[in-house]
């Protein structure tokens, strides 16, 4: 499976961006996603996953309320809609995906991946 992240981009604090990921060569369905971030200096870290159908979400503390997590199985794609951005989000965003069939459990653990995308750049200015 591949997937490609991108969306990222300059945006002021307070304001939105909506990211996306485009997944190939699986049966998407099949698999729970998940967006993770990793900021200068800092370790990678999990911020929202997706179950295989879109029906249950999960997010971190930092990203409750603020971002949510959507997919689109027909078009293999998975979202990430950012709102009331802060300046500490800036950061790489990067989507993820355990083995196929895998319960999104383990993306909230960060202990099941095995598919991850090419980051993409999000910064948030004052």
């Amino acid at each position: 499976v591949q997937l490609q992240a991108s969306g990222g981009g300059l945006v002021q604090a307070g304001g939105s961006l909506r990211l996306s990921c485009a997944a190939s060569g699986g049966t998407f369905s099949d698999y729970s996603m998940g967006w993770f971030r990793q900021a200068p200096g800092n370790e990678r870290e999990f911020v929202a996953a997706i179950s295989w159908t879109g029906g249950s979400t999960y997010y971190a503390d930092s990203a409750r309320g603020r971002f949510a997590i959507s997919r689109d199985n027909a078009k293999n794609t998975v979202y990430l809609e950012m709102n009331s951005l802060k300046l500490e989000d800036t950061a790489v965003y990067y989507c993820a995906a355990p083995s196929a069939s895998e319960a999104m459990g383990v993306i909230i653990k960060g202990t099941g991946i095995k598919y991850w995308g090419k980051g993409t750049l999000v910064t948030v200015s004052s």
